[in-house]
């Protein structure tokens, strides 16, 4: 993006373009507090920029009909969503459609300059299929907490290499681009709000349940990262103080009881001591399990991988309990790979914050799966940018 909005105004007018896609000038005066002639100005000087263009005529509400307004179509932005064993890349447009998805297996434990090779790649890629001869901005989202302003990771535990790694400044440099880094379960939380389950919703939390477990935590509409960034990071919540070691150095953790392998785990360990024919049967096949052997064992009814979900659930909802009677929030989303896990999971999940928490938090508040599934991230990392860019320099 070679211009910026010049005030509150034009980045207000921009966002909303960004939301609701091409609208009228007079659908426009509907939605802001701005006189007509106000109006007109800023909006002219939106087209003088470059960044909206006429798009046709708009329905006629009586007298002269009035051209309809769009954002600039040719604006790119790039949402790059790391995770612990995988990563996806995606082109937008400044409506924040999706125009291409890319996702393939990666070990983030390979480290900055290794994982961004692959993250580069993508991004060619996406450009190579056509999609973008360049990115006016870039998200990017990783597993671990973050110092925000300087996008910076600070202390991940399942990420070595990486604390007080430049990413902002080395990605903004190989992209060209303006580029802001978060942690991932921002992004997801941010994508759920952008064309999720929680468009209306102003307060509400998004669960990851994946190889890590997070909270995204929205309140008032924008994302609560905390002082030094590790807000949410509820994996790291102790919830039985001799239970297995974690990642983090302490024992006991969610993210120890319940996360993708603490999963694989404790699925590995009944397969070998004959507490499960289907899990011993999918070990024997391939040699070694996957969260999604524990799910189709599942489905086939297999008692002890049944229960196995059921536990994990449990565990969750316990802390999403406390969540929920501190935050009060008006919902809450469970997302992340561990979902295919099915209904039994997220029962498991609603059973125990419906049980614990207090009547009054819990009495109208919804518990379900977000609907962005695998793009969440991605469109979150573009939400953020977008954000940025759609404010006054």
């Amino acid at each position: 993006m070679s211009a910026r909005p010049a005030n509150v105004h034009q980045a207000r007018l921009l966002r909303l373009l960004r939301d609701l896609g091409p609208q009228s000038r007079v659908a426009l005066g509907d939605r802001v507090e701005l006189s007509r002639s106000k109006l007109a100005v800023e909006i002219d000087r939106l087209l003088e920029t470059g960044l909206v263009v006429q798009d046709g005529l708009a329905a006629s509400r009586g007298g002269r009909r009035s051209h309809n307004v769009r954002i600039a179509p040719s604006l790119r932005f790039l949402g790059v969503d790391i995770g612990a064993t995988s990563v996806d890349a995606a082109v937008t447009n400044a409506e924040l459609e999706v125009l291409g998805h890319l996702s393939e297996p990666l070990d983030v434990r390979e480290g900055p300059v290794a994982v961004f090779e692959r993250v580069l790649a993508l991004a060619a890629k996406l450009r190579e299929a056509g999609l973008a001869e360049h990115f006016d901005g870039a998200g990017i989202g990783v597993p671990g907490p973050v110092r925000f302003p300087e996008g910076v990771p600070v202390a991940p535990p399942i990420m070595p290499g990486w604390d007080g790694f430049p990413v902002r400044e080395a990605l903004s440099q190989e992209l060209g681009c303006p580029v802001l880094v978060d942690n991932d379960v921002n992004l997801m939380a941010l994508g759920e709000q952008q064309a999720g389950v929680a468009r209306s919703v102003r307060d509400f939390l998004w669960v990851k349940v994946g190889t890590g477990i997070g909270c995204g935590i929205v309140v008032g509409g924008e994302v609560h990262r905390g002082v030094t960034g590790s807000a949410g990071d509820i994996g790291h919540i102790q919830v039985d103080p001799d239970g297995p070691p974690c990642a983090c150095g302490n024992s006991g953790c969610l993210e120890a009881h319940f996360g993708g392998h603490a999963l694989v785990r404790d699925a590995t360990a009944l397969a070998k001591a004959g507490r499960s024919a289907e899990l011993a049967r999918l070990l024997e096949a391939t040699g070694r399990l996957t969260p999604e052997d524990v799910s189709a064992a599942a489905g086939a009814g297999d008692a002890a991988a049944l229960e196995l979900i059921r536990l994990g659930g449990s565990r969750i909802g316990q802390v999403i309990a406390g969540l929920v009677s501190f935050f009060n929030p008006g919902l809450v989303v469970i997302g992340g790979g561990l979902t295919g896990l099915g209904h039994t999971l997220l029962a498991s999940i609603r059973t125990q914050v419906y049980r614990q928490s207090l009547p009054l938090a819990t009495g109208n508040l919804p518990i379900v799966l977000g609907e962005l599934g695998q793009v969440a991230g991605v469109v979150g990392a573009t939400r953020l940018i977008s954000d940025h860019l759609f404010s006054p320099a």
